[in-house]
């Protein structure tokens, strides 16, 4: 089993459409690094957004991990692009570990996963899993992927949604 390492942007989504616990059902523990749990808790809560909550009491519920990452792994990782520190800090741990999966939605950061030869799925790919697990029916993952396309707090693309249903729907 992979170590999932999860950048904001799941996280955030996953959080506005309810669907944390996904990580628990598809991994069992989801980790996140200090970067990425102070953009998504502490600014998201600066900015009184209601998600911040949600995603800190079920960190602390499920007791997940919060990972510091040293100094020197991330003054060793040189990006090809300029990432947030989030993303930075998720890349420069990945890089250490043997067998982890990359979750995150932005497309240039997807691109450096890629080229660091890191597995990576977004918020679309998590759902796509759970619903090939059957832990989502179609109506279900129909509902989320409209709800997430629709909504204007989460980055997340209409036409790629769109794509990912007429997929589902064909399999």
């Amino acid at each position: 089993m992979p170590t999932v390492l999860c950048d904001s942007g799941p996280l955030i989504a996953l959080a506005k459409v309810g669907r944390l616990r996904l990580f628990l059902d598809l991994w069992g523990t989801v980790h996140v690094t200090e970067q990425v749990y102070q953009e998504a808790v502490a600014f998201g809560h600066s900015l009184g957004a209601p998600d911040a909550l949600t995603i800190r009491l079920f960190w602390q519920k499920h007791r997940l991990p919060i990972i510091a990452v040293p100094d020197d792994v991330l003054t060793a990782y040189k990006p090809s692009i300029t990432l947030d520190p989030g993303e930075r800090a998720t890349f420069a741990h990945a890089i250490t570990l043997k067998e982890v999966l990359v979750l995150v939605d932005e497309e240039d950061a997807r691109t450096e996963a890629r080229r660091l030869g890191l597995p990576v799925k977004g918020t679309i790919g998590v759902l796509v899993e759970a619903h090939r697990r059957a832990l989502l029916t179609f109506p279900e993952i129909e509902l989320l992927l409209n709800e997430i396309s629709k909504r204007p707090d989460i980055w997340i693309g209409s036409k790629l949604c769109a794509r990912v249903l007429k997929s589902l729907r064909s399999e």
